[in-house]
């Protein structure tokens, strides 16, 4: 085949010229091509390295903050709680005087109703006494010829009465 042997006489040519390309191309892309890229390469870095070290001071910043706003919440809190608890027991003070005060006036009221039982107990009990009286002297004039006075159907009813 003439392909293969037009290869074999030019091989020793194509080896010499690959040889001096590939030479060529790496001392330009070494020389100067590959200094840029390195320099660039080590911005990148330094970059990168600076923006870490930016992050992790803002990180520790923001952890300071952090315990600062948990310190004071905490702090805050627990002014609320005193507050709180203040205003509770004001409240409890506040509501004691009040239930004495009512304690006081119900007690005021429950003499005066039972003055006002007692008066009209004695009232209704008279009452009963003169009904009782005029009822048993009728009923002993109906039943009987007697004649009994007032003053003794009086002292009967009286008496029974205290007996019951």
């Amino acid at each position: 085949m003439p392909q293969i042997d037009q290869i074999m006489t030019t091989y020793g040519s194509q080896l010499f010229w690959l040889v001096i390309t590939f030479g060529l191309i790496y001392f330009v892309i070494g020389r100067s091509m590959f200094p840029k890229i390195q320099g660039t390469v080590d911005q990148r870095k330094a970059k990168i390295a600076g923006d870490i070290a930016a992050a992790k001071a803002a990180h520790a910043r923001a952890d300071e903050i952090e315990e600062e706003y948990r310190l004071a919440h905490a702090r805050a809190r627990d002014a609320a709680l005193a507050v709180t608890a203040e205003a509770k027991a004001k409240g409890a003070r506040e509501a004691e005087a009040k239930v004495r005060e009512a304690d006081a006036g119900i007690a005021l009221h429950l003499a005066d109703a039972e003055e006002a039982i007692a008066a009209q107990q004695a009232a209704a009990l008279t009452e009963i006494e003169a009904v009782a009286v005029e009822a048993a002297q009728d009923i002993v004039a109906r039943l009987t010829p007697a004649k009994i006075t007032k003053p003794q159907v009086n002292r009967a009813v009286k008496g029974a009465l205290a007996d019951a």
